[in-house]
């Protein structure tokens, strides 16, 4: 998508993680950006990373909401009213209960829920990146009373800055984020919760598996309050079913190896169904391991001599090995692509293997 399907200038209200992502990447493509966030400090930040600029603005054809899911219908009823001719989207990751009340203010056919599916444990203007969004989807919500143009705007915003837009229904947005947003990171926290009060000697021997498990636990708690409050009902039906399966393998542990198994391939079965880039899932991909020298210039090595393998690359990430000056590299390539990148880092000199 071009510029020229995503006309400027653009208002960023809330220079947050993705507020200012969204802004470096219209900036970028060459998009008017100006912000604005209720913290001055926040704001300067956003400034300085070359996200857009602090002067006000006339007349936006395009206001990006985001603030934290309790700020969105004032900031969209003010939006409205102060810029009668622009669209105005937000970026919460709750959309029906917001989308109802929206849709009473006068204007509220130019609003479009939308929420992109990006996100870190970090946040804030220094944690944002103009690539965040890139091979990401980004949901976009609208009634049989949303104005077209206006839809097809924020479809264009989506695309111009590298996610994958998906109309669809606000209540079915909601009850899927349910599942593949909310419950995972409350899980996540009651996972990291267990950790308080351990001996040093047990967290030793913390490996990647933990750091995976726990790694959003970390994240604004403030935030993750209004989430999961403002999506509530869809999060406590998740839950419940989740307490369920904790009582099955309650049940089944040391009693019932049969239940147990059922419980874990269910898990695995799970694992098999979430998509990765391009829409692939991870049955269709493989990991190659590859044990990386922790010195200057190694990882960039490796990356070079992936990429004369002519594999590539679908996702990777990097673990320490504790107590050695050595680093674990996981390459996830399509499966029938595994052996060709073993062979050809192996032959380069690369402790590989899958």
């Amino acid at each position: 998508m071009t510029s020229a399907a995503m006309p400027g200038p653009v208002l960023v209200i809330g220079c947050g993680l993705i507020g200012t992502s969204a802004a470096l990447a219209l900036t970028e493509a060459g998009i008017r950006v100006h912000l604005e966030d209720i913290r001055s400090s926040t704001l300067e930040l956003a400034v300085s990373r070359g996200a857009g600029t602090a002067d006000p603005i006339d007349s936006p054809s395009l206001v990006i909401v985001a603030v934290p899911p309790a700020e969105v219908v004032a900031t969209v009823q003010r939006s409205l009213q102060t810029w009668p001719s622009a669209t105005i989207t937000d970026v919460a990751s709750v959309k029906a209960g917001l989308q109802a009340r929206i849709a009473e203010l006068e204007g509220s056919a130019r609003y479009v829920g939308s929420h992109p599916m990006a996100g870190s444990e970090r946040s804030g203007p220094m944690a944002a990146s103009s690539r965040l969004f890139e091979g990401r989807p980004w949901a976009v919500t609208t009634t049989p009373d949303t104005d077209q143009a206006a839809s097809d705007l924020v479809v264009a915003l989506a695309d111009l800055v590298g996610g994958v837009p998906l109309v669809m229904d606000a209540a079915a947005h909601d009850r899927a984020v349910a599942v593949v947003s909310h419950v995972p990171h409350v899980l996540s926290v009651l996972a990291a919760a267990r950790l308080e009060g351990a001996p040093d000697e047990h967290l030793a021997l913390a490996g990647p598996g933990l750091r995976d498990v726990t790694r959003i636990a970390g994240s604004d708690i403030s935030l993750w309050q209004d989430i999961l409050g403002s999506n509530a009902d869809q999060v406590r039906i998740v839950l419940q079913h989740v307490r369920e399966d904790l009582d099955r393998v309650i049940d089944s542990i040391g009693a019932d190896a049969d239940g147990l198994g059922r419980v874990l391939q269910s898990g695995q079965d799970g694992t098999r169904l979430i998509p990765g880039k391009h829409g692939a899932k991870d049955a269709e991909l493989a990991t190659v391991f590859v044990s990386v020298p922790d010195h200057p210039g190694e990882l960039s090595r490796l990356m070079a001599h992936t990429g004369e393998s002519q594999v590539n690359i679908e996702d990777i990430r990097i673990d320490h090995e504790l107590g050695r000056p050595v680093g674990q590299v996981e390459i996830a390539v399509l499966v029938a692509s595994a052996d060709t990148l073993v062979e050809a880092l192996t032959a380069r000199g690369w402790s590989a293997y899958r």
